[in-house]
């Protein structure tokens, strides 16, 4: 039952999205509209207002970075050679590899990760979590430039995407949050509680806009490298992070948990959008991010049955 009780209010809203935009009563652009709002206004304003009265002494641990971000390496590895010799030629250019080594990789931390650790641990491990999230979309996508760029003659401008991850609105918020909560900023009654009223439908608003997404991806012809991809992601990924984290470092079971249920969650949308500027394996991540998504369901219960 406690294992229902956490997964079942995550998957009724990304179902409810989904269900609602499939059947007509939300258009693209209007899930385009609340997507916006929920990326820009109200996540920020959760992750600003967690992150600014974290225990930020006690969020910052380097071996839960180790413990996290070694296993994502090797998985992106074990991605990018699988793609360089057993896809067709025409895909086995390192760009093409990169982007499938970040598909099989990069995590959907915010939007699934979060409301799924919050359900399972609390609010007790939020600071921890952040510190992960900060570097993840700059590090994946940061690696995935750098080998794209080695196939691609127009390159690549490192001015712009170092802009672009400064002014992330996942990056930006945070960052603030830690700037404030380390100088002790004091926000006043009334923008504070603004703030937390902002930041109420941040994670609702974000698996609901998820389900609706869903809704416009299909799984195309080339599902086995999608399948490839996705069992990579949700199965492989977590498991080696429990290893390192667990038996390795031997971090605490909250730390632990944290770690294989951030690692545990489905390829993140906006690893697509990367596919996309690349103009590389476009539709084996669309596929990637539904797979993932269903097959999450099985690995988010599967650790939280053994981890809880």
């Amino acid at each position: 039952m406690p294992i229902i009780s956490i997964i079942f209010p995550i998957m009724f809203m990304v179902a409810l999205g989904y269900g609602l935009t499939r059947a007509g009563f939300f258009s693209k652009e209007h899930i385009a509209g609340i997507s916006k709002f929920t990326f820009y206004v109200s996540i920020p304003a959760f992750l600003f207002i967690n992150m600014f009265a974290a225990p930020l002494a006690q969020s910052i641990d380097p071996f839960s970075l180790f413990a996290f971000y070694i296993p994502v390496l090797a998985v992106f590895a074990i991605g990018y050679l699988i793609n360089r010799y057993l896809a067709a030629k025409t895909l086995q250019r390192s760009d093409a590899s990169a982007v499938f080594a970040l598909g099989c990789s990069y995590s959907n931390t915010v939007i699934v990760g979060l409301p799924v650790i919050t359900a399972a641990l609390g609010k007790a491990m939020i600071g921890s979590i952040f510190m992960i999230i900060t570097f993840h979309s700059a590090f994946l996508f940061a690696l995935t430039f750098a080998l794209a760029a080695r196939a691609q003659q127009q390159g690549f401008s490192w001015r712009h995407f170092i802009r672009s991850m400064v002014l992330n609105p996942v990056v930006l918020s945070i960052s603030l949050g830690i700037v404030a909560n380390g100088l002790s900023l004091n926000l006043g009654e009334q923008l504070n509680d603004g703030l937390v009223l902002l930041a109420k439908p941040a994670l609702a608003c974000a698996l609901f806009v998820l389900g609706a997404n869903l809704s416009f991806y299909r799984i195309g012809d080339n599902w086995r490298f999608a399948l490839i991809a996705s069992g990579l992601k949700v199965l492989l990924l977590p498991a080696l992070v429990y290893v390192m984290a667990a038996i390795v470092f031997e971090l605490p079971a909250q730390n632990t948990m944290m770690l294989v249920l951030l690692s545990a969650s489905p390829l993140g949308v906006n690893a697509y959008l990367i596919a996309t500027e690349i103009k590389q394996h476009q539709a084996t991540l669309g596929s990637t991010v539904v797979l993932s998504t269903l097959l999450s369901v099985l690995s988010f219960s599967l650790w939280l049955t053994w981890l809880v």
